[in-house]
């Protein structure tokens, strides 16, 4: 099975990150996304832990989220 992309994301009133849209058009929610990312089902993204035990998604070639388009 081919591994998908990540290609887009949705923020809530925050600008936090909620859901991401992947290559093949699912929409995931982050922790969807970071469980799969950990699986080996997502590529192109790195998984961070924090001091304090907490994980989150950071892309693979350290530019971020923030340029990704908005899927709404």
């Amino acid at each position: 099975m081919e591994q998908e992309q990540l290609v887009a994301i949705h923020k809530n009133n925050a600008g936090e990150i909620i859901s991401f849209q992947t290559s093949t058009g699912r929409i995931i929610s982050y922790r969807k996304a970071l469980l799969e990312a950990n699986t080996g089902t997502i590529s192109g993204v790195d998984i961070h832990e924090e001091a304090n035990g907490t994980t989150s998604l950071v892309s693979a070639d350290g530019t971020g989220f923030e340029q990704y388009p908005d899927i709404y």
